[in-house]
Formats: structure tokens, C-alpha cells, sequence
């Protein structure tokens, strides 16, 4: 898990990094919001620690645009108590909020706690490239524009893209989508492929599915 660390306190950022690389956690620190940005140009986040109080943009600010535009989630690392505050931390869009000075046990618990509940979350979403699938509500996001597939393409979708880059065999398809006993499987399997096939090129999704004959189908990012 890589974690990004934003404060400009370099003994809070020495210290932080220490527990956290002791439980397994890559950290990349910056000292300031901007700095963090342009880490994200580099390394993909799974969580971010970031304190209120900095020089520039402030913590609730980067906040924001992380949750918005990265969907990374964020622990608001602060000395700041006052419930005004937290719920701006909140409002933000933060996932809990830390008040200085404390534990290091603690920020290690909270870390653990707000991944395994994002992960939780992302269950229901797969992302590749510019497509997004919605699982829970049978949604297809390609390029910030909502797709609605009909169901059977949505699973078929959805097959394949849980197995990016990984061939799936036609049977697997039939069966998971239809069941066993579907009349011409071949041939409907081969049609839904097509209309999908179609609806990403109009769409502009920057994925394809690819046959591989005598197998299945493979979903992959355009090269």
C-alpha cells in the first residue's frame, strides 16, 4: 500500500513515516500541496495523510481536489480541535481526522480502518482507463459521460473487465451470464460481444476487447 504524507512540519513528516514503513507502508512525503500534486504525476496513492495548517493551499483545500479528482482517500492530520473544523475537514471529504499530538498507534489504526473500508467500497467499481463500471447501480461511466447497457452487456462488461488483461473463455461467459441450457450461446455470445465492441468504439472508452480464437475474449487498454 503506498501512502502520501503532506505536512510541513519535517519532524511530524519523519516521524509519521517511520511508524508507517514499520507496518509494511510505502510512504512519499511532501512538505507542502502542491509538492504532493506533482507526486501524484509519478506514483499511484491508495491513501493520503495530510495536515490542515500548510503554506499555499491548505489541507482542506488538497482535501478536495484528492477525494474529486484522484479518489484518494485522506486522514486530516491536524492541531486544530474545534468541531468547526472538523466538520469543514469532513465537508472536504476526508475520511477521518487526527487531532495533534497523538499516538502513533492510533494514526496506525485509523490508517488501517480507512483502507479496508475503501477497499470495501471500490467492490463495487472497477476501474480501467477512462471507463468506470458501477456495480451496484448497473452504470457505465466512460470519459465523465453515463452509459446504461442493456443487462446483458453490462455483465459481459463487467466479466471482463474484473479480469483485465486475462483471456476468458467463451463457456465461462455463457454460463455466468446465461446459464447452461441457452439456445444458440454461440451465436448470442458472439452478437453481445459485437454491440459492446461497438458501444465502447462510440463512446470513445479507451479499452477493446480482443478475441482470442478458440477461447474466449480479453479486455485490455488501447495501445
Amino acid at each position: 500500500m503506498h501512502i502520501l504524507l503532506v505536512d510541513d512540519d519535517l519532524d511530524t513528516l519523519q516521524l509519521v513515516t517511520i511508524h508507517l514503513e514499520r507496518e509494511g507502508y510505502k510512504v512519499h512525503n511532501a512538505d507542502n500541496a502542491e509538492a504532493a500534486l506533482t507526486l501524484l504525476e509519478t506514483y499511484k496513492v491508495d491513501l493520503a495523510i495530510v495536515d490542515v495548517m500548510m503554506p499555499g493551499m491548505n489541507g482542506f483545500e488538497l482535501t478536495e481536489i484528492l477525494t474529486e479528482d484522484y479518489d484518494i482517500p485522506v486522514i486530516l492530520l491536524t492541531a486544530k480541535g474545534q468541531l468547526a473544523d472538523k466538520e469543514q475537514g469532513f465537508t472536504a471529504g476526508s475520511e477521518d481526522y487526527i487531532v495533534k499530538p497523538f499516538e502513533p498507534s492510533e494514526l496506525l489504526f485509523r490508517v488501517a480502518v480507512v483502507l479496508r473500508r475503501y477497499e470495501r467500497s471500490l467492490e463495487n467499481f472497477i476501474e480501467i482507463g477512462n471507463m468506470k463500471i458501477d456495480r451496484k447501480n448497473y452504470e457505465v461511466i466512460i470519459k465523465n459521460e453515463t452509459v446504461l447497457l442493456p443487462l446483458k452487456e453490462f455483465e459481459l462488461l463487467t466479466l471482463l473487465a474484473s479480469r483485465s488483461g486475462k483471456i476468458v473463455q467463451r463457456i465461462f461467459l455463457i454460463e455466468q451470464t446465461w446459464g447452461f441450457d441457452i439456445e444458440g450461446s454461440d451465436f448470442t455470445l458472439n452478437t453481445h460481444i459485437n454491440r459492446l465492441r461497438e458501444r465502447l468504439i462510440r463512446y470513445e472508452a479507451d479499452v477493446e476487447i480482443l478475441t482470442v480464437r478458440g477461447i474466449g475474449y480479453k479486455l485490455e487498454l488501447l495501445k
